[in-house]
């Protein structure tokens, strides 16, 4: 049976899949609920649960609100090249930009890939800036979102991960 390993986090078993998937299908479903559902006892639902919110295996509910619904429709990216000796410096100052949501260190050409959103056309224009004049960023490249084809999304790996089914093909 495959059972991954997320950012050095603990396996996720079959049963945490099943339990992770339900709670996808039916978020405020109740312990007894998701055990009666599963077929498993309240404690291993309980215990799963707390076990999750102690190793952070699951995303806070800030990642489920839609910048939309908070007047910030536009979403751009930032292919950023930074100082290599500043980028910790560079990270800090990049956390109080509201508008910034994610931000991820690359390999390769570029350094980080920014992920920000904002009101308008003017709005992107002034939080591009806010991220260019961050000391020891050194170049910037935006590109504007234009449509959503893939949105995040891990129900299928849960769903594989729930039958066991290996992420490699051929592999068990």
């Amino acid at each position: 049976m495959w059972c991954g390993t997320l950012s050095g986090m603990p396996d996720l078993d079959r049963t945490d899949a099943r339990l992770l998937l339900a709670l996808c299908e039916t978020p405020r479903a109740t312990g007894v609920d998701l055990a009666s559902r599963l077929d498993v006892s309240r404690n291993t639902v309980q215990s799963r649960l707390d076990r999750w919110d102690r190793d952070d295996v699951l995303a806070g509910y800030d990642r489920r609100v839609s910048p939309r619904s908070l007047g910030l429709p536009l979403l751009a990216f930032v292919i950023t090249t930074v100082d290599q000796r500043r980028l910790a410096e560079v990270t800090d100052s990049l956390v109080g930009i509201p508008e910034i949501v994610e931000a991820i260190g690359l390999s390769g050409p570029s350094d980080l890939l920014i992920r920000i959103v904002a009101a308008d056309t003017d709005d992107l224009y002034r939080v591009a800036g806010l991220i260019l004049d961050v000391d020891g960023v050194e170049r910037t490249n935006v590109s504007l979102a234009m449509q959503e084809l893939v949105p995040y999304r891990t129900h299928q790996l849960l769903r594989r991960a729930a039958t066991g089914e290996s992420p490699v093909k051929g592999a068990r």
